[in-house]
């Protein structure tokens, strides 16, 4: 009994079955990201049997504290988002090593740590107008299928119209085959339609000689080693004003994406108010911060809320007993990393595009008749993917937002925090 009034759970109220389908529900859905975010974070020389452990642990050990901190039937892993920011910008476009983006997380939580615990990440959440965060949601949607047709060499550069389709060899054929698989298992309602899309991609990937298996390949091992990622920070990199200006800007792209899927999950259910706003929103972001600095300890990018999560919610689940199953579910995959090592990147493409589906949604909710809403928002999602950066669309956005409604005179629609937010933002571009 004790267990249960720590998750939040009323026997006269949720039935222990209920919760434990919903737990598995929303495992199955988001368990695609076992295989995808070492796939990513291995692009940077990271090895990627120690980052499938470490988002195995960061991703229970987040999913626990959400379920006893928060008592929500939510769970949480390394961000859809995030982690390409970390692969892709920090470590490839501005050249730092994935040591020091590590230890640029591992601040990046502490300092979420200290938002939250003096209320202030909360004040700058609740200053963040409605409709960009649905915008914001939609536009991480668009980024992460983005990246997912770039891997997969379906969309690739061109000299003169800067991106274009590519050819069809069997990598951009089977992610192809992959988005049409996922997309169709997500209409006939299937649980875990992402899961099983990769699944089956990774299958038909070995006639097509995408697929790779090892010799001797057996399914079950002891979790991989954590040797080469455990406590591997480089400190000295932040030490200069061009790290503290990216740590500055990964603080307001993890808030603003932590936003961006707490209310993609929290959309869908009772547990956002009239407003917008997300409901018991401190415990579960305390939750979140204590994570992401644990999970850079272990060796990944920032932990978050999954959207996902609404899969389990749909199926009845309302506690953190919901939250634990899932969160045991990814403990026991650690004795699983052979079968999601073997998975290739064009095996995830249908993820990737279908959880970019999943979070366009967030669209209708914007209100497209105002235009001092509209342009930032549209200037929000469209600058996220043409600047292959999540952290400059969102930006763009709000400082586009807070121009026009002074422009227009709207400038009380804007809150204190917000014009001290832009200006911030503004001076970042000023001394980049």
């Amino acid at each position: 009994m004790n267990l249960y009034k720590a998750l939040g759970f009323d026997p006269s109220k949720h039935s222990v079955r209920t919760e434990i389908t919903a737990g598995l529900t929303t495992f199955l859905t988001m368990s695609y990201i076992l295989a995808v975010n070492p796939d990513i974070l291995s692009s940077t020389g990271m090895d990627k049997g120690a980052v499938f452990t470490a988002t195995a642990l960061a991703s229970a050990l987040g999913t626990i504290l959400i379920a006893f901190l928060a008592k929500l039937p939510f769970a949480q892993a390394p961000s859809m988002g995030i982690n390409a920011f970390f692969a892709f910008t920090l470590v490839g476009a501005m050249g730092y090593s994935w040591e020091a983006a590590l230890a640029a997380v591992f601040v990046e939580g502490i300092i979420f740590i200290l938002l939250t615990i003096f209320n202030i990440r909360e004040q700058i959440v609740r200053s963040i107008p409605k409709n960009l965060r649905f915008a914001i949601s939609a536009g991480i949607g668009m980024f992460i299928a983005f990246i997912g047709l770039k891997n997969a060499g379906i969309i690739v550069s061109n000299p003169a119209t800067f991106v274009a389709l590519g050819k069809f060899t069997p990598t951009a054929l089977l992610a192809c085959i992959g988005i049409l698989i996922s997309g169709t298992l997500v209409v006939l309602k299937v649980r875990g339609a992402l899961f099983y899309g990769i699944v089956f991609c990774t299958i038909i990937g070995i006639p097509l000689g995408v697929t790779t298996i090892p010799e001797n390949f057996f399914p079950i091992s002891m979790p991989q080693s954590l040797e080469t990622t455990f406590f591997k920070f480089d400190f000295k990199a932040l030490l200069n004003m061009d790290m503290a200006l990216t740590i500055f800007a990964l603080v307001f792209m993890d808030i603003f994406n932590t936003v961006g899927t707490l209310i993609g999950a929290a959309a869908k259910t009772e547990m956002m108010d009239k407003d917008g706003n997300v409901k018991n929103i401190k415990p579960a972001m305390m939750a979140d911060a204590l994570a992401t600095s644990a999970g850079a300890v272990l060796g990944t990018s920032t932990v978050t809320t999954f959207v996902e999560s609404a899969s389990g919610i749909s199926e009845g689940g309302r506690t953190g007993m919901t939250a634990l199953t899932s969160a045991s579910l990814f403990l026991l995959a650690l004795f699983l990393s052979p079968l999601f090592l073997l998975v290739p990147s064009a095996a995830t493409t249908g993820a990737l595009v279908l959880v970019g589906v999943f979070m366009l949604e967030a669209i209708q909710e914007i209100d497209l008749s105002d235009m001092s809403e509209a342009l930032p928002s549209f200037v929000t999602m469209l600058t996220m993917v043409l600047t292959y950066n999540i952290a400059e669309g969102m930006a763009l956005g709000l400082i586009s937002y807070t121009i026009v409604k002074l422009l227009s005179s709207q400038c009380k629609q804007v809150s204190l925090t917000l014009y001290i937010v832009t200006a911030l933002l503004l001076l970042r571009y000023i001394f980049q």
